[in-house]
């Protein structure tokens, strides 16, 4: 090889190398309170490496899930459209073909894709992650399965139990190995074979939802703790873990330079009580002082941890307080890879990839939650939820509140645990943001796909 020709080889290279677009891979635990994680104040359960990725990145106090039970927000993040626009109001309704998802939407542009861990969104033979635009899928279909034997047994007596691990469409069968430990090898190999191609990676440990298993070795980093609290930690612990091997594999790869990671839950810690001991109501999940659980429209039920970063791209050591969401992702995604936007009323979440990328704060349209009786919106400062309830454990937990408190304005700046109601003080604000809830709602519920 000339001179020339040496020249002429290395600035297409480089060429390549500016115009490659990076790999995506978007990481979600499940029921995971937010104050479930040393970077974002637990004294109690270390998470190293989830809090090395905020130190390299940016964190965010202020990010939400678009639902607050597992199916439902799952189907907004993937397809960035608010669940009943996607199909999926509630746990139980399989996302409709017609809905594309992030993976369907970067395929095209030259992206391997893979979904490993919890689907919640479908079943094996119709409706599995391979029909939405994902080339390979090693998990499981149900909300939840045992951690070792990987069988579903909460659905008598109207579902027989029934194993639920799958490679792609073939049921496979590893009893005896923790579900978490096998996400994160799954993980790892297939980022090994994607090889140069760009990919998208969506990663869903199933952890710490119940069942509450994790391995020894494990649970003896938290000998400290009383028992519940002790295996939750451990069951966060092993994907911390799980994160750590997942970024020494980027490195090992020499990509990590071209890898934006997303970190995020799907909604916040739970009571139920298949999660505590002894049938009593679960206790080992915090959510960061906000007011309710898994299930309520109060902050405690949808206000979750986010992570984001990319060396270079996304700036490193900051926490901001910028109000996202998941259906958020989707656009931002699109923007960060420098693929195509879609039509402006195809998403209902916003692109903040240039908020992000700057160091910004920027205004961002209201946010909207329904979880039938509840409805809440937040605008800026203010939050509204009506017929909210706390879902904490309590024997009136999910009873709707009524009386004074069935309509309940926060200033989330000045009270974000949602103490004081300011119905009354602001009475105009109230007013105005119960009337945008309920026109949203009758809305969005109009343009809902048709569901059997």
């Amino acid at each position: 090889m000339n001179r020339r020709q040496f020249l002429s080889a290395a600035a297409l290279s480089s060429l390549q190398a500016q115009q490659r677009r990076p790999n995506i891979i978007v990481i979600v635990t499940d029921d995971h309170g937010s104050g479930d994680l040393s970077c974002y104040g637990s004294k109690d359960i270390l998470t190293p490496n989830i809090d090395a990725l905020a130190r390299e990145g940016t964190l965010f106090t202020n990010w939400y899930a678009n639902a607050a039970m597992c199916a439902p927000s799952r189907a907004g993040l993937l397809t960035g459209r608010h669940p009943i626009r996607a199909g999926v109001p509630a746990n139980g309704p399989q996302l409709p073909q017609s809905e594309k998802t992030i993976a369907a939407l970067v395929k095209p542009h030259g992206y391997t894709t893979a979904a490993i861990g919890k689907w919640h969104l479908g079943v094996a033979n119709s409706n599995s992650p391979l029909d939405h635009g994902f080339d390979s899928f090693y998990g499981f279909h149900a909300g939840c399965v045992d951690f070792y034997s990987h069988r579903y047994y909460w659905g008598e007596p109207k579902t027989v139990n029934f194993h639920d691990l799958y490679r792609n469409r073939e049921e496979v069968f590893e009893d005896g190995q923790y579900l978490t430990e096998r996400i994160t090898a799954e993980a790892k190999q297939f980022i090994q074979r994607a090889g140069a191609r760009p990919f998208f990676l969506y990663l869903t440990y199933n952890a710490p939802h119940y069942p509450m298993h994790a391995p020894k070795k494990y649970i003896e980093r938290f000998q400290h703790l009383p028992m519940e609290r002790r295996v939750y930690a451990a069951m966060i612990s092993a994907v911390d873990d799980g994160i750590g091997e997942l970024r020494a594999q980027l490195r090992q790869q020499n990509i990590e330079k071209d890898t934006l990671v997303i970190f995020t839950a799907d909604n916040g810690a739970t009571t139920e009580p298949r999660a505590g001991l002894n049938g009593q109501p679960a206790t080992a999940g915090h959510n960061r002082g906000f007011r309710g659980y898994k299930f309520s429209l109060f902050d405690g039920g949808i206000h979750v941890p986010a992570i984001m970063s990319w060396p270079g791209h996304v700036p490193a050591g900051r926490t901001t307080s910028q109000i996202a969401a998941h259906y958020d992702l989707a656009p931002t995604i699109l923007a960060a890879a420098g693929l195509p936007a879609m039509p402006k009323d195809h998403f209902d979440g916003t692109n903040l990839w240039p908020a992000i990328t700057r160091g910004e704060v920027t205004n961002r349209p209201p946010l909207h939650w329904h979880n039938n009786p509840q409805l809440a919106i937040r605008k800026g400062q203010w939050k509204l939820t009506l017929n909210g309830y706390n879902a904490d454990g309590a024997a009136n937990g999910r009873k709707p509140i009524t009386g004074e408190d069935g309509v309940f304005l926060a200033n989330l700046e000045q009270d974000p645990g949602e103490k004081s109601n300011l119905r009354r003080q602001f009475a105009g604000v109230a007013a105005a943001l119960e009337a945008e809830a309920k026109a949203w709602l009758e809305a969005v519920q109009k343009s809902a796909p048709k569901t059997d």
